[in-house]
């Protein structure tokens, strides 16, 4: 992609609030050139994840075309987990979570967040974890996974 200087310009300088308060150390740099580009990194690292969590959503962002060598990747991990790690999250309320909640709480995929988003359009609030792992297309072993981290309010 060839951009000219006054483009280029303002595309580095509408990105540099989006982590000027990302901590210092080893990935930061990783994080800046490969998360920047598409997202807030406020929102995204406020959703804090386990070294497990962030190696799996890091992984959903190189399939959904995040281009950085082994090393760039291992290094972001490492930081997102070291600098924004999951400690003791309050439970996740299945009735009110958002798309991107349920993708990096449940480490799900894009279209199994969106599958429990459309059934709860479409029948209302669940009442309970057998609800919920019978939504079409969504891997149930995930969920089972992270079975103590749901509530149904």
């Amino acid at each position: 992609m060839h951009l000219r200087p006054l483009a280029m310009a303002s595309l580095l300088l509408a990105t540099v609030p989006l982590y000027a308060n990302l901590p210092d150390g080893p990935g930061r740099q990783d994080a800046e050139k490969l998360c920047v580009g598409c997202h807030d990194m406020a929102q995204s690292v406020s959703l804090r994840q386990d070294r497990n969590g962030w190696a799996a959503t890091v992984l959903k962002m190189v399939g959904l075309g995040v281009k950085g060598t082994d090393d760039e990747l291992l290094r972001l991990v490492d930081y997102l987990a070291k600098h924004f790690p999951a400690g003791q999250l309050p439970p996740i309320d299945v009735n009110t979570a958002r798309a991107i909640q349920l993708e990096s709480r449940l480490s799900l995929k894009r279209s199994e967040a969106a599958a429990i988003l459309r059934y709860r359009k479409e029948h209302g609030k669940f009442e309970s974890l057998e609800e919920l792992l019978s939504v079409p297309g969504v891997d149930t072993a995930k969920i089972e996974a992270k079975r103590n981290s749901l509530v149904f309010k």
